[in-house]
């Protein structure tokens, strides 16, 4: 049927540009934003699931940076700790040199002096063993802990090992000294205690350390699984993108010209009436 009122040819025509467009508009916004789930709008459960795994990833980096301010803290009591260990050898040393006696009296001052500077400079490595407000060596905490996972339900901890002079650990009190041959041979045995303790403390230390270190690892290649996870979600395969944009602009082309085809079908009437 012919009629100038209803023209069903530029109807479907103008139906199946309409799609065509629709679709050249989600593959441009695929191409510009490099996602085929940019939004809820999208693909509302490809979306959801991809939202609550950034929120995952989110929370690991947290926990991330968490474990490396842990690590960092038990470094720096780790070498508060080996220093005071290189202190302990040099005052052994010191003590046993004293202790011989047939030492002159200058000499054994000397060897004094130099054995408490020695013990005052543990004092000194104590106080500045500080990482982000945290000393491990110097009882003011028992313990440091870190986030271990995204939700923040788990911890770990590491415990705290008191250096300070005096302590369970270092045995050397502030007022000890080797000025007579009685008292060095008296403090070659406490250093060699302190000493075992504190090569036992580091060896504590290590541990929590590596217990850090190894949640950080794998806490960094479970948010890179995620990511890698979320990305098979959302992201566009811009190489079948860039082959679909081709296709559809021809088919825009193809459409726009079958619609002004479509459009030219009344004025055939005319001729009816010549």
């Amino acid at each position: 049927m012919l009629s100038v009122n209803t023209n069903v040819g530029a109807m479907v025509a103008l139906q199946n540009l309409n799609a065509t467009n629709s679709q050249l508009q989600t593959v441009q916004n695929a191409i510009n934003t490099g996602l085929k789930v940019a939004s809820a709008k999208d693909d509302g459960a490809t979306y959801a699931i991809a939202q609550n795994m950034r929120g995952d990833v989110a929370g690991y980096a947290a926990v991330s940076d968490s474990l490396n301010r842990g690590i960092s803290a038990v470094d720096v009591a780790m070498s508060a700790g080996q220093s005071i260990s290189d202190l302990l050898i040099q005052m052994k040393a010191k003590a046993l040199a004293a202790s011989d006696s047939s030492l002159d009296t200058a000499s054994r001052q000397a060897l004094n002096e130099d054995f408490t500077a020695l013990r005052d400079q543990i004092t000194s490595v104590v106080k500045n063993a500080v990482f982000n407000g945290y000393n491990l060596v110097d009882g003011s905490t028992t313990q440091i802990t870190a986030l271990s996972s995204a939700d923040g339900s788990r911890r770990l901890t590491v415990a705290a090992e008191k250096m300070t002079l005096s302590g369970s650990i270092v045995t050397i009190k502030s007022t000890n000294t080797i000025s007579t041959q009685a008292r060095a041979s008296t403090m070659i045995s406490t250093i060699e205690k302190s000493l075992t303790n504190v090569n036992a403390a580091l060896a504590k230390l290590s541990s929590g350390a590596k217990k850090f270190s190894i949640q950080a690892d794998f806490v960094q290649k479970l948010s890179d699984t995620l990511t890698a996870g979320i990305g098979n979600l959302v992201d566009a395969d811009m190489a079948s993108e860039s082959a679909m944009l081709q296709s559809l602009q021809v088919k825009q082309q193809l459409g726009v010209q079958a619609l002004s085809i479509a459009n030219q079908a009344p004025s055939i009437t005319l001729s009816l009436f010549r």
